[in-house]
């Protein structure tokens, strides 16, 4: 379904679920960027007042454009006449966001024929230029009613109807916000709930599944996911940190307090939080402190076919499925002696049937779980690597560090909650220096 048109002194709705992500054309017709949000002004009384999208420009920024700078929006474009203020977006006490906080509100019927969950919001512009939330899609959530309802139905109703959208809601689900947020990666979708109140962005990390929400955590700054893992129920809290990486899960445990952490790494799968605690257990600066204790681990008798299909694993990043660690057993970290890697590149080249011991690069330098950071750094710059392998004094593996945990630690210790352009300037000073 298209987007609804609406251009200035038409009646046109236009709703706004749709509109997220529409691109933003300036008057010559070049894109700055695509509508993030809706800012509305809720009153107690009365229709809310649409004042402004939020749009996202380069870089993730989002700024501010006042509705009375659009001129048309169209069926895949709006049209201003110009972004004027490039400061990021910041949302005011006054304020709400559509998508973000009144999509999956439940609101009560004003006729008392029960309540409903908004599912969608339709503004449209009046004859003095304002825009105004006029309708509301809704779904009934329980009962039948005056409005002729059942449980599941939708309606298109006028926002006069309901009674519940100003103010703080007392449950509010995220359906309909997350289904704008299905096709984001776990990065931009950690930016949006850092964006979100401290209410909505718990509620938002309780509806995803385990393992999304573990990929989200591993995106977001400190403050961030000790307040999402803090609010969860701590059973769902331990299956999200047995489903993160076990250096991520270590990093974030160790920011909880003791006695929230001795509780969640008590629920854990007890091989999950074993890895946890192994890892708890050394600097943070430190190889063993940025290591993961679950790189591509196969034995030398494995085929090309095998280590291929390990290195497709969604759960293993890019820079980590670019090399296979080939051991003596046990596989499990601390494994058997280490005897080489196997590069991917290598791999692509040889046929199927071929076994990856015959394919070994042993001359490829490991560092010890007490090595810092400097000197992980200038081997993985040295020999044009994304991963190093960690061995204890015995030869034998205990993990890997890759490239992008390496540039985690090297940047800005906020560089997550950061303006992008504040961390670009800060790197580029550490590099000139």
């Amino acid at each position: 379904m298209s987007t609804p048109t609406a251009r200035p002194g038409t009646s046109s709705r236009v709703y706004v679920a749709r509109l997220k992500g529409t691109a933003v054309f300036d008057p010559l017709g070049d894109q700055v960027g695509r509508v993030h949000d809706v800012v509305v002004l809720v009153p107690v009384k009365g229709a809310p007042r649409a004042v402004g999208l939020v749009v996202e420009v380069s870089s993730k920024r989002r700024v501010f454009v006042p509705l009375t700078r659009v001129t048309a929006i169209d069926a895949g474009a709006v049209i201003t006449t110009g972004l004027v203020n490039i400061r990021r977006f910041a949302q005011r006490a006054t304020e709400t966001l559509v998508v973000a906080e009144l999509l999956d509100r439940h609101v009560t019927m004003r006729d008392g024929s029960g309540s409903a969950v908004v599912e969608d919001v339709a503004i449209e512009q009046q004859r003095n230029r304002d825009w105004l939330v006029t309708k509301l899609f809704v779904r009934r959530s329980s009962g039948r009613g005056g409005l002729g309802l059942r449980r599941g139905e939708a309606l298109v109703v006028d926002v006069t109807d309901v009674l519940g959208l100003a103010g703080t809601p007392e449950q509010q689900g995220a359906t309909a916000l997350l289904a704008t947020l299905e096709d984001l990666k776990p990065a931009d979708l950690a930016d949006v709930l850092h964006d979100l109140s401290d209410t909505r962005r718990l509620e938002v990390a309780a509806e995803l599944d385990d393992e999304r929400l573990a990929d989200v955590l591993e995106e977001l700054g400190e403050e961030d996911r000790v307040s999402i893992v803090s609010g969860l129920d701590v059973e769902r809290a331990a299956d999200v940190l047995d489903a993160m990486q076990p250096d991520d899960a270590a990093d974030l445990v160790s920011e909880l307090p003791t006695a929230k952490a001795t509780e969640l790494l008590e629920r854990m799968e007890p091989e999950e939080a074993e890895d946890v605690r192994r890892l708890l257990a050394y600097d943070e600066h430190t190889a063993g402190g940025l290591m993961t204790t679950e790189p591509l681990i196969l034995p030398p008798e494995a085929t090309v076919a095998t280590a291929l299909a390990h290195a497709r694993r969604q759960d293993v990043t890019p820079a980590l499925a670019a090399m296979v660690f080939v051991v003596r057993p046990p596989l499990e970290t601390p494994t058997g002696k280490l005897l080489g890697v196997v590069h991917l590149q290598r791999a692509l080249r040889e046929p199927p049937h071929e076994l990856i011991g015959a394919l070994l690069d042993k001359d490829i330098d490991a560092v010890l779980p007490k090595d810092d950071i400097g000197k992980v750094t200038r081997l993985l710059a040295t020999y044009n690597l994304t991963a190093l392998p960690v061995v204890d004094e015995g030869g034998r593996l205990v993990g890997a560090i890759s490239v992008d945990d390496v540039l985690d630690h090297l940047l800005p210790t906020d560089w997550r909650d950061a303006d992008d352009d504040v961390t670009d300037e800060a790197m580029t000073r550490s590099a000139h220096g």
